[in-house]
Parts: C-alpha cells; structure tokens; sequence
C-alpha cells in the first residue's frame, strides 16, 4: 500500500490566514482544506489575488486539497436555494483554480421517502450541480455525519454516475450515534477523508470529539477499506476548538502517516 497523503483543515487551527497557512507548512501537511466563507471568498479571487496565493502556497509547498464550502442550510428546502446553488458553482470553480477536485458541504435533509418533495428538490439539485462538475474540473462531495452512511449511499446511487462524492467524517458519523459498517457499500464514492474521531456516549444521546487515535475510529481499516477502491484523495486533519491546536494537529498528522 503507498503512503497516504494527509493534510490539515486551516480553520481548526484557529490562526489567522496566512499563520495558518505557515503554520501548515511547519507541520509537514502535504495539502490543506480552504474554507470558502471564512477565509478566501471566491469574489475575491481576480486573476492577481489567484496568481499570488499560488505562488504562497508553492513557496510553502502546500497544495489545495478541498475547498469548504458549508452553507445554513442544506440543498433540500427551497428558501433561496438558487443563492446556495450559485455559491457552491463559484467554490466549485475556486476549487479547480487553485487545483483541488473537491468542494465539502452536507447534503441537508435526506427524506427516507424517495419520493418526498425534499427529496425530489434534493435530487435535482444535485443532478445540476454534477453536471456543472463535468465543466469546471471540480465536485461536490457530501459530508457525512447528519445520516447513515447506508441513506447517503443510496442518494447517491439514485443520482446520474459520477454526478456526486462522499466525503467520509468518521468523527461526525460517531458522534451522531452512526457505524462505519457501511463503508464498504459507499467507498467508490469516497473523494476526501476528513480525519476526525468520537466516542460515543449513550446516556447523552451523543457522542464526543476527541483527538485523533482515542476515539473509535479504526482508521487502519477505513485506509484498507478505501485503498481497496482505488482511493487516490487526501486525509484532512479535522478538529474542533482542540485547547493546542498545532501541536494536536502535528500529532495528527504523525499519527495518520504511522498507519
């Protein structure tokens, strides 16, 4: 099995912009995750704004993994979707001019009835956004965690091939009381791996966050799992409000890479 490529996700790092990124670079991480709200707003982005973060990240050898693009509401309830959808066009192609394929945000609400209104909305809208994919280089891949990995399969599955990617949060999926046994059935889909780790907790009806290793997370068999598929994506550090963020993040990244 070749090495995994594994990076960081910059807002966990709770820095501003560029100390983010050089902190990054510190760390070794092959690639980082840029979230498109919060830190390079794709309006902003002129031909000379783009040219100059290209060649801060060459200067720091980090390469674009992921674009993040996480919006109040999913692609499922109608109330200014067609703001949602645009939004996510202009991370899409942010993504591609930076050189990533993928752009995260979650799905929404995912109907079980197939032919829920929802759930009709919720399909076209991705039908859409993937056939924008084929014309701009880069795809949306939904975030796991607000439902089974079995119910965002089966979305998927029921949408044009190659329209759609997963992105798999183990962390989110514990947290919210969700297996990984599933994994097998969704793993084509897989494009990005946000590395993040829970255990879970039955009498609060909710699991925990905990640093990567001391969760439940078998991320040696999620690797041998996904590598099994051809997984060709990145590992993305994921962690929320960690009290040192670098050093947990350096920790995370040796701790993926030991695997």
């Amino acid at each position: 099995m070749s090495a995994i490529r594994v990076g960081i996700q910059l807002a966990g790092l709770r820095l501003g912009f560029r100390q983010a990124l050089e902190a990054a670079s510190r760390l070794k991480a092959d690639a980082i995750e840029i979230d498109a709200r919060t830190e390079v707003h794709p309006g902003d982005m002129s031909g000379s704004a783009l040219r100059q973060l290209r060649k801060l990240l060459d200067d720091l050898n980090l390469r674009v993994a992921s674009v993040r693009f996480a919006t109040s509401r999913g692609y499922d309830t109608t109330e200014e979707l067609d703001r949602r959808i645009e939004g996510t066009k202009k991370a899409m192609k942010l993504a591609y001019d930076l050189g990533a394929n993928t752009v995260v945000n979650s799905a929404g609400y995912i109907d079980p009835e197939p032919d829920a209104p929802s759930r009709q909305v919720l399909r076209g809208v991705l039908s859409d956004l993937g056939k924008y994919s084929h014309q701009v280089g880069a795809m949306l891949a939904l975030e796991t965690g607000a439902e089974s990995l079995s119910t965002l399969g089966e979305l998927v599955d029921s949408l044009p091939e190659a329209s759609i990617g997963i992105t798999l949060n183990p962390g989110n999926l514990i947290v919210n009381g969700f297996g990984l046994d599933d994994l097998p059935k969704v793993a084509k889909y897989v494009l990005l791996v946000h590395a993040k780790d829970g255990l879970p907790d039955r009498a609060r009806g909710r699991g925990t966050q905990v640093p990567l290793g001391r969760g439940i997370a078998e991320f040696p068999r999620i690797i041998a799992s996904l590598a099994e598929h051809s997984f060709s994506g990145c590992y993305i550090v994921e962690r929320d409000m960690a009290p040192d963020p670098v050093a947990e993040f350096g920790a995370s990244i040796k701790y993926l890479r030991s695997l």
